[in-house]
């Protein structure tokens, strides 16, 4: 028995010598996290989390604390991604993709056909770019509505990624580039054969080869023909751009600065790292400076040229994370989390509850008017039935694609009563009512960040009960409260309401608030559990009150 027990100590991973071996002086900590962290760990609001060849995803807090472990049935894929609320996105070998809260719970979950090709790009909204391998891609809204699906008619090779409009890049294996907007519509190009590195800089992309050719695209015209860039002298590894400037690392172990107008290298550095020539790389281009990463460690410059610091790794299973505060999270294949601390220098940027705000919009919160804005007989009920029909089998197919802002719109548009030709009765129709009250669940599985502001508005000053519930479950629906607001509403609408008038109403503020702290986990929490204690007082009806603790158990 003591030699057995001795053979398993011997042969399994020790973990533990490492872990307890003294830090070197820029360790913030070292964690065994039970299996080799496969791909990039993720970071975000404070925290990474890393997927595990155990079929484990794990998350921990800045300071090396274990905060949720979820485990994944069947095989979990390297590429894991978490969004600005802190959801994080894996999926499996067989194309299962999970949504999970944070605090590690299951939001949702989705067949998108097949393992990842790779990955899982957030869009400004919070709206979820899915690529999968055999060659489609599908969009999601945060709370898991399938927006559209593309069939590209060949497999993913490279990309996909961000541009600066908040579109998606990327390039089928037959060499042909496409830009997908967030509604869906596509452009494309064709290049002469599939680049190793796609860069967006301004209105152009960079597409870079294997051999050091450049070529640039004119994203602005479809079709247009690539102009040729003077070459690099290595295989490019990883690109990131800035102000019309693109940060190139080699597989040399340089790192270039370029100018995206013409092509000129602007300067060159060694970075004292050796990657290898077919490795992938990641690079940061931001106000701070440059950061080269690869498996074998990272390198930080200043915009001008400047090595500041360099950093090698040994037995590491991907390539490292480098956060907005300055902390590089390394994986090993000796089971360990590692994170160091490099640099004081954190990123400015502006912040909301989740973290750093957007770069941009889609307008989904203030879409233009829309096609039936000024129909005449546009608010008639038979009208209005149709449209209200038509949208839903939309977005129960999956199909919304380019109808999105018009529907939005249109929702928007139907359930604001002010725009409802008045009744000669004090009273609404009930036909009315309605109408509107689904227009607001719908607009609900359409929903994202953006439409929270204008919903936390409407429920403000409506005055009709069951659109202003509505309005509240369609808040809850969507999941996301950026700066707290709608918890401030419901807040203010509980206190001054009549509990013995208002129970149905709070009740559904109560089953809102619960399906937000859900959603969004800890940001939320104490905001949201002071509004379902003040729910639980003995001031309301039993039924609320049971409604409000039911929420409360929820959260624990």
């Amino acid at each position: 028995m003591r030699l057995r027990l001795l053979l398993v100590l011997l042969c399994s991973p020790c973990v533990f010598a490492q872990v307890n071996d003294p830090p070197r002086a820029d360790y913030l900590w070292r964690q065994a996290v039970g299996g080799i962290v496969l791909g990039t760990p993720s970071v975000r609001q404070q925290s990474v989390v890393a997927a595990l060849d155990s079929g484990v995803v794990k998350a921990y807090s800045k300071s090396g604390e274990l905060l949720w472990s979820f485990p994944v049935r069947g095989g979990v894929s390297s590429y894991v991604t978490r969004s600005r609320e802190g959801i994080t996105f894996t999926c499996t070998s067989d194309g299962s993709l999970t949504a999970i809260n944070g605090i590690g719970r299951e939001l949702w979950r989705a067949n998108v056909g097949g393992a990842l090709s790779g990955p899982i790009i957030m869009g400004w909204d919070g709206r979820v770019f899915v690529p999968a391998a055999a060659g489609n891609i599908s969009c999601y809204t945060s709370s898991g509505t399938l927006l559209w699906a593309s069939e590209l008619g060949s497999k993913i090779s490279a990309g996909p990624i961000l541009d600066q409009n908040g579109s998606i890049l990327l390039v089928l294996e037959n060499s042909r580039l496409f830009r997908i907007t967030p509604f869906g519509t596509v452009n494309s190009w064709k290049l002469p054969s599939v680049p190793a590195v796609l860069l967006p800089l301004g209105k152009h992309i960079l597409a870079m080869y294997s051999n050091g050719n450049i070529l640039r695209v004119d994203s602005s015209v479809e079709n247009s023909t690539p102009i040729s860039f003077p070459g690099l002298t290595a295989r490019p590894l990883a690109a990131a751009g800035r102000d019309d400037r693109a940060a190139i690392f080699l597989a040399n172990g340089q790192v270039l600065l370029l100018s995206g107008s013409d092509g000129k290298i602007l300067w060159t550095a060694g970075s004292s790292l050796r990657p290898s020539a077919d490795e992938k790389a990641e690079l940061i281009f931001d106000e701070r400076g440059i950061y080269a990463l690869c498996v074998g460690g990272a390198a930080s410059f200043t915009t001008n040229g400047k090595l500041l610091w360099h950093r090698n790794l040994e037995n590491t299973s991907g390539i490292p994370a480098f956060s907005d505060d300055g902390v590089l999270y390394s994986g090993g294949k000796n089971w360990v989390l590692d994170a160091f601390k490099l640099e004081d220098r954190t990123l400015n940027q502006k912040y909301n509850l989740y973290g750093p705000a957007p770069p941009g919009t889609y307008r989904t919160g203030n879409p233009p008017p829309s096609v039936f804005a000024h129909f005449n007989g546009r608010f008639s009920e038979p009208l209005v039935k149709r449209e209200l029909e038509m949208i839903q089998t939309g977005i129960s197919s999956g199909n919304i694609g380019g109808n999105e802002l018009d529907w939005i719109a249109y929702l928007m548009e139907t359930a604001d009563g002010g725009y409802w030709p008045a009744s000669p009765n004090s009273r609404e129709p009930k036909a009315i009512t309605k109408h509107r009250v689904m227009a607001l669940q719908l607009l609900s599985r359409m929903g994202s960040i953006e439409t929270i502001p204008w919903l936390v508005s409407f429920f403000r000053r409506e005055n009709e009960p069951l659109v202003k519930i509505a309005a509240a479950l369609a808040i809850g629906d969507i999941g996301i409260d950026p700066e707290g607001r709608a918890i401030q509403e419901f807040t203010a609408a509980v206190r001054t309401g009549n509990p013995s008038h208002d129970e149905q109403l709070f009740i559904s503020i109560a089953s809102a608030t619960g399906a937000l702290c859900r959603f969004s986990g800890p940001p939320l929490y104490e905001a949201g559990s002071q509004l379902l204690h003040l729910l639980n007082t003995s001031g309301q009806s039993p039924l609320v009150r049971r409604h409000a603790q039911n929420e409360l158990n929820s959260l624990k």
